[in-house]
């Protein structure tokens, strides 16, 4: 006995399926307080790494010295790993001992 395969519907149309991708986790670079780096240094880091003005970096800096840390921008894995490199070179450079962290939101 053999069996038979089923017949295809001669008006069929295969419909193109869509994988559904999860977009990449993202993370937020962190500052965090120290009792040594200054203040004016904090807010050119700002400004020099993560594009902020004046304004916008000096009320992130009072959120990291009244709160313990403060967040400097969210970004992919990568990018987020090059900052937070960067703004500690940056920081040893300049003999402060200012903390960059990142985690994932």
């Amino acid at each position: 006995m053999a069996t038979q395969k089923p017949a295809r519907e001669a008006n069929a149309v295969l419909e193109p399926q869509r994988a559904k991708v999860k977009p990449p986790p993202l993370y937020q670079v962190l500052l965090l307080n120290d009792d040594f780096t200054p203040m004016d240094f904090v807010v050119v880091v700002l400004q020099q790494f993560f594009g902020m003005n004046r304004e916008q970096a000096t009320v992130v800096m009072l959120k990291v010295h009244r709160e313990g840390k403060g967040v400097c921008g969210i970004f992919p894995r990568d990018v987020a790993a090059t900052k937070v490199e960067q703004v500690g070179a940056f920081a040893r450079q300049n003999q402060h001992p200012l903390a960059c962290v990142m985690e994932e939101t």
